[in-house]
């Protein structure tokens, strides 16, 4: 594959500049992208996302009540008052099936929100990589970049080698002469961890974290490889399947 790409380590790590015009993927492992996969897999109509809690009252005014749901976290815990949090699990049919949810997470939907001007933004996970990668070899034209969402501004390993394994198979298993930093750090990562991903993951920090919540299905979760075969993307500041 011949199309630049680099990758980006936090949700904080990159400017407006940098995204116009190029193609995006959001990577947050654990747990929004998994989240959001899940959720229009299980018949959302969108998903919005916001990049402060206080955007909800924008979108609440001007659509149906019956038919939107406020859902999110702060610090890996379910915002009061939110009907859902930010449990990939508990995005069932019953739960969002026809409805439109607002979206507010602490890594994951800022990423998202503040590459806005890019040409086009996808979002991905371990749960959609072999879609996610057949999309972007379909198109022929502009560089792509991989951000990942972290944690409280700083890298998080399990989105580090999902954009590890995104390179691997865009470069045909082998490394470009060019590659940015970004690129070899995860394509590296990969190597050295990317046999065993519900391994890599079960122990990563953020993992540590949520299991500390009492999330461990979590883990287990968003750890499976190729679940799906949908590639969700934004349009206009709504997330739909493409």
């Amino acid at each position: 594959m011949k199309r630049e790409i680099d990758v980006y380590s936090s949700s904080i790590s990159f400017s407006e500049q940098d995204v116009r015009d190029k193609t995006v993927v959001v990577i947050d492992v654990l747990r929004a992208c998994s989240t959001i996969q899940t959720a229009l897999e299980n018949g959302a109509n969108s998903i919005i996302p916001l990049a402060e809690n206080d955007d909800a009252g924008r979108y609440t005014r001007y659509l149906d009540p019956g038919s939107v749901i406020l859902c999110g976290e702060k610090e890996g815990k379910k915002v009061e008052g939110y009907k859902l949090g930010n449990s990939p699990l508990e995005f069932t049919s019953e739960e969002v099936s026809g409805k439109t949810i607002l979206f507010k997470t602490s890594n994951g939907t800022r990423a998202i929100t503040r590459s806005s001007g890019a040409r086009r933004i996808l979002i991905g996970s371990f749960l959609n990589i072999s879609a996610l990668v057949e999309t972007l070899l379909s198109e022929d034209e502009g560089e792509i970049l991989l951000i990942c969402s972290g944690w409280n501004s700083r890298l998080s390993i399990e989105d580090m080698v999902c954009a590890g394994a995104i390179t691997h198979k865009l470069c045909g298993h082998q490394l470009p002469y060019e590659a940015t930093d970004g690129v070899k750090v995860a394509y590296g990562l990969f190597e050295k961890f990317g046999d065993d991903i519900p391994a890599l993951i079960r122990e990563c920090n953020h993992a540590k974290r949520l299991r500390e919540l009492g999330n461990e299905e979590d883990i287990a979760y968003c750890s499976q490889v190729d679940l799906y075969s949908s590639v969700p993307a934004l349009r206009e500041g709504v997330i739909s399947i493409r």
